[in-house]
């Protein structure tokens, strides 16, 4: 009788510790460390180059840089206008250390771009962007212009920044 009797004083009280601990170790939430914003969240560009680095193919540049838009969204979103199409694709940047005064750059990459199929112009860039994008691996924004190179010197895309819509 009396050793139940402790036994159940014992459970008590060890219920009693565990539901203050369980609420304090619950109450004692630490927030997730946040990445460090990008400089390309919340831009928007337009093409005005595409430069290979190959002599015979050599610079395109679109008669409507327009036409060719890039916006990076702040929750890793891109939405582009290719000529006569549109699309979407994640995106993902990581600043260099160590950038110059005026310069910034760093590592980016997209993900699976996903885009209407309008049939575009002969003369049009869409099939060379869409088809360069996943090869995207770096940034340089410098003198106002973002320089997107592309794996194995596969070429620089280079935009300008576009003009905000008024409102």
């Amino acid at each position: 009788p009396s050793s139940s009797r402790a036994l159940r004083c014992a459970l008590a009280l060890l219920t009693a510790f565990s539901t203050a601990f369980l609420t304090a170790c619950a109450s004692m939430v630490v927030p997730a460390p946040t990445a460090p914003r990008s400089p390309l969240a919340g831009t928007q560009w337009q093409l005005v180059a595409f430069e290979s680095m190959s002599d015979e193919q050599g610079t395109a540049r679109p008669p409507d840089p327009a036409s060719y838009t890039l916006a990076f969204g702040p929750d890793g979103r891109a939405n582009l206008r290719l000529d006569c199409n549109r699309g979407s694709a994640t995106w993902q940047a990581s600043a260099a250390t160590g950038d110059t005064p005026g310069r910034r750059s760093g590592s980016l990459e997209f993900g699976t771009l996903a885009s209407t199929r309008a049939m575009c112009p002969p003369a049009s860039l869409e099939t060379r962007i869409a088809k360069a994008l996943p090869f995207v691996r770096s940034y340089v924004l410098v003198d106002g212009r973002l320089h997107l190179s592309l794996l194995a010197d596969g070429g620089i895309l280079v935009f300008a920044p576009a003009p905000r819509p008024p409102g």
